[in-house]
Formats: structure tokens, C-alpha cells, sequence
């Protein structure tokens, strides 16, 4: 469980694929700090620390998870979103992320405002995700309050710190993000299309 407030960036110094999956070895001020079997999320993707060395860390995602998440798109250089898991006694500073991602989207609308940047993301509908007006979404593992929700699309205003502090301010026009949908609104649209 995790909260969307991300503690730091990472950066993918390695690659490696084994069959259908990918091991992915990045490097952090967090990596020194983490265990093996540790899960922690990466562009809100939880995955378990499998290996440790000096400040870096490796992670393996499998097949399913590369298809739902933006994780297959990395290269070696890219910056990916830190964040451990929530402590029970903590602040839940963000909102619930369980670090599961559901879908991806992309950005189509990165503007730069007086003070802020407003984003627009579009996904597929079909999968019966939504989002509502000042509700909470996780993109790349980020805490965000929804705004101009549509059927398919929605935005968000970035605050300075968040675009200097996250993977954000890598994210352009036609960039694909990890989208976190919240649990409470998911498990409503199951129950009233029961």
C-alpha cells in the first residue's frame, strides 16, 4: 500500500530481459536503504526488490505487468518515480495506491501556466475506469486531484515542486503514463454494473 507521494527519482542504469520478463537495476539515494523481497513502487508499479548493490536496486517485472503499465517503454537514462511502502502509523499524506496499475494513458496537452502546468491525459473508457471532479487519480505513482473529467480524458495542475520532484516534467505531448484508478470509485462502478 502507498500513498502517491512520491520520495524520490530513480534512474534505470540497466536492462536485461530473461524470457518474457524484464530486470530492471536503478539507481537512487533510497537504494542503500531498501531490503530484498521489499516491494516498493516504480512509476506507481509495485514491484519486490530482488537484488542490492551499492546504491542501486533490482526489480523484475513480468510480462502482464509490461502490457498494463508504461514500464516496457524504459530506457536506460530514464528517470522513474520512487516511493516506498506506506507505514501503518504514518500520514496518509496522498490517497490510497495499492500499486497496481490499470491502464495506461497518453498525454495530450502539456501546458505551462502563470506559476503551475496543467496536463491532459486520454485513456480507454472501455475498460470502465473513471474519474470524477476533484477526486484522486495516480499517474506514474503521483497523488493527483482530478479535474475537467470527461468520459475518457481528464487533467491535472502540477504544482512547481511536483514537476521538479518527479518524472513529470519528462512527460510531453504523447507520452504514456500509468494510471492508478481510486479503489473506492472502482469498486462502486463494479457494484452498480452488477
Amino acid at each position: 500500500m502507498f500513498t502517491g507521494i512520491i520520495e524520490t527519482l530513480g534512474e534505470v542504469t540497466d536492462i536485461m530481459s530473461e524470457g518474457t520478463n524484464k530486470h530492471y537495476i536503478v539507481q537512487s539515494n533510497l537504494s542503500n536503504e531498501l531490503k530484498i523481497d521489499q516491494s516498493v513502487s516504480h512509476n506507481g508499479v509495485c514491484l519486490t526488490v530482488v537484488a542490492l548493490s551499492e546504491n542501486t536496486h533490482t526489480v523484475t517485472a513480468i510480462e502482464e505487468t509490461l502490457q498494463k503499465s508504461n514500464l516496457n517503454e524504459l530506457r536506460i537514462g530514464n528517470k522513474v518515480n520512487l516511493e516506498r511502502c506506506m507505514l501503518m502509523n504514518g500520514r496518509l499524506d496522498g490517497h490510497i495506491v495499492q500499486g497496481h496499475v490499470d491502464q495506461t494513458a497518453v498525454c495530450i496537452k502539456r501546458a505551462e501556466l502563470d506559476g503551475s502546468w496543467e496536463y491532459r491525459f486520454k485513456y480507454d473508457a472501455n475498460s470502465g475506469n473513471v474519474t470524477v471532479e476533484k477526486g484522486s487519480v495516480s499517474v506514474n505513482g503521483i497523488s493527483l486531484t482530478v479535474v475537467n473529467s470527461d468520459i475518457d480524458e481528464f487533467s491535472v495542475f502540477i504544482i512547481p515542486y511536483t514537476f521538479e520532484h518527479t518524472n513529470l516534467h519528462e512527460v510531453n505531448v504523447g507520452s504514456t503514463v500509468n494510471l492508478e484508478f481510486d479503489i473506492i470509485g472502482k469498486y462502486v462502478a463494479r457494484l452498480i454494473n452488477r
